[in-house]
């Protein structure tokens, strides 16, 4: 979704460390790591205040050290780094941020933007945008793709931030191709696919 900027800006970091990346593949670590996030729902429930935010050290102070603001790029974000994916979340240029059309912005920089029509399928870990206004980098709502069934309109994906089942939750969409948004127009715009880890020496 849209996430409003501002203090959100300040006092950012890389988040956690995480644990050490398996040997797995790297977009079924993905995949995995999203679909690990399922039902998962904000705190309190009619908040925006949740941990991936928090995770990020952005948008504003919650209880129960969580953090508020729209959170469906951030979600994405965690999940990509959870997976060891390469990227800097931060809100400079070009950079991952809370910010659903930073997704765009970043796999424009580096190469990895699929605009939707152009033929590309979608595979599993990569970011579907909706909703993208190219003239602003801006787009309303991000949401990571597990999979696409031939014919269908849009992908499978996990949603952060959705409202179909509930307000704020992690939830499955089937055949995505709008926005999970409710009240939403914003359609499918295109993927941003994932740089993978740089393998460890020694290591392929």
């Amino acid at each position: 979704m849209v996430a409003v900027l501002g203090s959100a800006a300040v006092g950012l970091s890389q988040g956690s460390p995480l644990p050490a990346v398996p040997s797995t593949p790297f977009r079924a670590r993905i995949v995995t790591a999203a679909e690990s996030q399922l039902g998962y729902r904000t705190n309190p429930p009619n908040s925006y205040c949740n941990k991936y935010s928090a995770f990020w050290g952005a948008g504003t102070r919650c209880a129960h050290g969580l953090r508020s603001e729209e959170w469906c790029a951030d979600f994405a974000a965690w999940v990509w780094r959870k997976a060891g994916a390469q990227f800097t979340y931060s809100f400079a240029p070009g950079d991952i941020n809370a910010a659903s059309g930073s997704f765009y912005l970043w796999a424009v920089d580096h190469g990895t933007w699929h605009p939707a029509g152009d033929g590309y399928t979608p595979k599993p870990g990569d970011v579907a945008v909706y909703g993208l206004h190219r003239a602003t980098g801006t787009a309303d709502h991000v949401a990571v793709v597990t999979g696409d069934t031939p014919g269908a309109r849009g992908p499978d994906v996990v949603n952060g931030d959705g409202d179909r089942t509930g307000f704020s939750v992690v939830e499955t969409g089937t055949d995505q191709y709008k926005a999970d948004i409710a009240g939403t127009t914003a359609r499918l715009s295109g993927y941003a696919s994932p740089v993978p880890p740089t393998p460890a020496p020694g290591r392929k």
